[in-house]
């Protein structure tokens, strides 16, 4: 066996054991994200057998910190914030502040210090972003008014998440401080927030100023050479370089510096393709920042703080819940709404962590304080599916009676005016992928007259498809709820333009089964990928690479060294050469 192999381990170690309880808590219909933190706790120390290098994976979270902001940034949407603020900014503020007091005085209770029971209490605030879009796409609520307004509300949770990034150092140094230092006087705390207000501000100028510029540019460049790997190099080397780089220089987190860097190529044209190329590195790094995050979980605290456990429990998924669901009340907004509301912020999750392990490395929290976050988020994270199933359960029956009434309570029920209707379309052509491929074919195919409706899991492309006058479906055609809201039984056609064979040749199958008289074309970069596709029941599918060679085989030969002329018989008369101008 060689030596020096702990960082092998974790690796191999860590993303096995993730990748199997993952598998498992998705086929129990639970967020994989439970199934990486029971990785974690199994290869951690409090547990018996195999014990990962602690220190090591603390670096790889880092590191997984980074790409999960990296990523958080390059998905942020003002313009979805802004098309929800009326409620979402007071809603979400006003939550945060009622999770905090609720976290706060459960803490007051148990003894704890003021300055550890606010940062307790700001860790259970926050919900997890994978769970709650996750539970909206399964649900089709996203292009929904609720579905809206959840994520706007997650917007301004995240941002409250960077503020706290930026302040819990200076909280830090003023009420922590360093051993047998003096407390701190009101002149020496306006020093200290003056001092990183002045860092941060010079930091997002230099981003806005330079890393506007320079950044685009930079990724214009590499993406002419027409090298992936190097493009996708340069995104990562991008989102980690200026987080390093920015605690390096300016003093703020890694996780400040690498939102930013997300945020600055979201502006930029390649924005959708560095997510693209960036996102297999992005979820890999992620799962071991879970899996090291349940490393630090001891699961005896079940069983020697239980009442502790289910308190933190409480706040995360009725606490805060209830605060969300007046909330939304009080603005006007129906009980359905508020009560989807509730249901999507009934969970904590990864700025939980992020907010948790800061404050333990600033002597902020304690560590038996971060394992009862810990456990709020395992226990919260694996009861939130069970909450969606009972409140669809209640919300069908309350739509069951109110159909059945309707003619008694016409002009009372609640309605939600930005629900979105389904669709009603017939002899229609199904585009699966809104990218450069998809976009063209789907407007060709409205030009000439063909009903036309598009499948689309990226926010931004399916916005502009919409925009653009195609009835639009958002989210992943591998889901069965997404591919039926296409009416794939009522089509005539369907052309998958996404590059993801695998994915395409399961939903063709599937589809074919709802429609056999449904022509299937696909998309392929293979031979092997070829055959996938007609054995899972396309019609046809293109190579595209075979195609492009095709194409261009066909210019050159038009091109005049290779174009062929015409022979000119001997009896044939000569044409009559262009008569002479006359002259001035």
């Amino acid at each position: 066996m060689h030596h020096d192999t702990d960082l092998i381990e974790i690796v191999a170690v860590g993303l096995a054991v993730a990748f199997v309880l993952g598998a498992l808590a998705n086929r129990l219909r639970m967020s994989p994200l439970v199934g990486y933190l029971a990785a974690g706790i199994i290869v951690g120390p409090f547990t018996p057998g195999f014990i990962a290098d602690q220190e090591l994976a603390n670096q790889l979270a880092e590191i997984g910190v980074m790409l999960l902001m990296f990523g958080v940034g390059l998905h942020f949407s003002l313009k979805d914030l802004m098309e929800v603020k009326a409620i979402a900014i007071p809603g979400a503020v006003a939550q945060i502040t009622v999770a905090t007091v609720l976290g706060w005085g459960l803490s007051a209770i148990l003894g704890w210090p003021t300055l550890h029971g606010v940062v307790f209490g700001f860790a259970l605030a926050t919900a997890s972003t994978v769970v709650l879009l996750r539970a909206m796409e399964e649900r089709r609520l996203l292009d929904t008014s609720r579905g809206r307004i959840a994520v706007g509300w997650l917007i301004v949770e995240d941002l409250a998440c960077v503020i706290a990034l930026v302040m819990m150092p200076v909280m830090a140094d003023i009420f922590v401080g360093t051993d047998g230092a003096p407390p701190p006087t009101l002149r020496g705390v306006a020093i200290t927030v003056m001092w990183t207000m002045l860092k941060v501000a010079a930091f997002v100028a230099v981003m806005l100023v330079v890393g506007r510029r320079v950044i685009p540019l930079v990724l214009e460049r590499i993406a002419g050479t027409g090298s992936r790997e190097l493009f996708t190099l340069s995104v990562l080397a991008i989102a980690i370089g200026i987080a390093f780089g920015s605690a390096l220089l300016f003093g703020v987190s890694f996780a400040l510096g690498a939102f930013f860097a997300g945020m600055l190529l979201n502006e930029s044209e390649l924005s959708h393709k560095a997510a693209n190329d960036s996102l297999p590195l992005r979820d890999a790094f992620a799962v071991l920042f879970f899996v090291s995050v349940g490393m630090l979980f001891d699961p005896m605290i079940l069983v020697n703080r239980p009442l502790e456990v289910l308190a933190t429990a409480f706040i995360i998924i009725f606490g805060k819940s209830a605060a969300a669901f007046f909330i939304v009340r009080a603005f006007g907004h129906p009980s359905s709404t508020a009560l989807t509301i509730s249901a999507s912020l009934a969970q904590i999750g990864e700025f939980a962590f992020i907010i948790a392990g800061l404050g333990v490395a600033l002597r902020m929290l304690s560590v038996d304080e971060q394992s009862l976050v810990l456990a709020g988020a395992l226990i919260s994270i694996m009861l939130n599916p069970m909450i969606f199933r009972l409140l669809d359960r209640r919300l069908a029956r309350r739509a069951a009676a109110e159909a059945a009434a309707a003619d008694a309570l016409q002009g009372e029920e609640e309605e939600d005016p930005l629900e979105h209707p389904a669709l009603d379309v017939d002899d229609h052509t199904i585009v699966v992928g809104y990218g450069r491929v998809g976009r063209q074919l789907a407007l060709l195919l409205r030009d000439r007259g063909v009903p036309v409706v598009v499948v689309e899991e990226d926010a931004d492309l399916a916005h502009r498809a919409r925009d653009e006058g195609l009835l639009t479906v958002r989210g992943n055609v591998a889901s069965e709820p997404v591919m039926l809201e296409a009416l794939p039984g009522r089509a005539k056609l369907a052309v998958f333009a996404i590059p993801r064979a695998l994915e395409a040749g399961e939903t063709i199958e599937r589809m074919k089964t709802l429609n056999p008289a449904l022509t299937v074309l696909a998309r392929a970069h293979s031979e092997g990928e070829v055959r996938h596709l007609l054995q899972h029941g396309a019609d046809g599918a293109v190579l595209a690479e075979r195609e492009l060679a095709f194409s261009l085989a066909e210019m050159v030969m038009s091109t005049p060294p290779y174009r062929p002329v015409r022979k000119v018989a001997d009896d044939d008369t000569a044409p009559p050469s262009d008569p002479a101008p006359a002259a001035a």
